[in-house]
């Protein structure tokens, strides 16, 4: 009959197991990625560097980076993937307002439900503007080029004013902190994927005047 291990035994075959799964699993991570951050290195050189001249560079490049090998470095596929991005946040964020605002309804002062019933109204105009600017970009070309971009500019800076409008709507101390807190962190993150949106259809515009 085999004896136990002792307790220190035990330790030692529990700690050499745990090396040796490590070691396979650090090169199993080693062989898969070895060569993806050669061929994804001037894609997301591209997304870091076009993030730089945005207002919010490092949400730009948290928000993007994930799409390299789609993007590559193309700046019509950036300024899309962008406004996709945007409006993906801007329609979560919308239901998130209207939940919210059916949930609490009677149980807020009447200038704070009044501020959230405009902010789900100013988000449902922002989501439909910023699916047009999409709509509009789907439809670019080189002899509607110039059009098109003002069309899709036009969008997106209304998209952004609902959204700083809803924001607004919740500055001062009367307002619930909770309510307040909530609707202008979630507003501020969409407002400002939509300033770095509009950041790349200037640039985009800019680069064919």
């Amino acid at each position: 009959m085999r004896p136990f291990p002792s307790p220190s035994s035990s330790s030692s075959i529990h700690l050499f197991i745990s090396i040796f799964m490590i070691l396979i699993i650090s090169s199993i991570i080693s062989i898969t990625s070895s060569e993806k951050p050669y061929q994804d290195a001037n894609n997301t050189q591209f997304i870091r560097t076009s993030c730089n001249s945005t207002n919010y560079p490092r949400l730009c490049f948290a928000s993007l980076s994930k799409h390299a090998g789609f993007i590559q470095t193309s700046p019509v596929l950036l300024t899309g993937t962008a406004l996709n991005v945007t409006l993906a946040s801007a329609k979560a964020t919308s239901a998130m307002m209207s939940t919210l605002s059916k949930s609490l309804h009677g149980r807020l002062k009447p200038r704070e439900a009044a501020a959230l019933r405009d902010c789900v109204e100013q988000l449902s105009d922002s989501v439909d503007e910023l699916r047009k600017s999409i709509g509009e970009m789907s439809e670019l070309r080189e002899s509607n080029f110039e059009l098109t971009m003002n069309d899709v500019q036009t969008w997106v800076s209304a998209a952004l004013t609902d959204e700083s409008t809803c924001s607004d709507g919740f500055e001062g101390a009367s307002m619930n902190g909770n309510v307040k807190n909530t609707v202008r962190s979630r507003i501020v993150l969409v407002a400002q994927l939509t300033s770095n949106a509009l950041a790349f259809i200037s640039q985009l515009a800019s680069s064919h005047a």
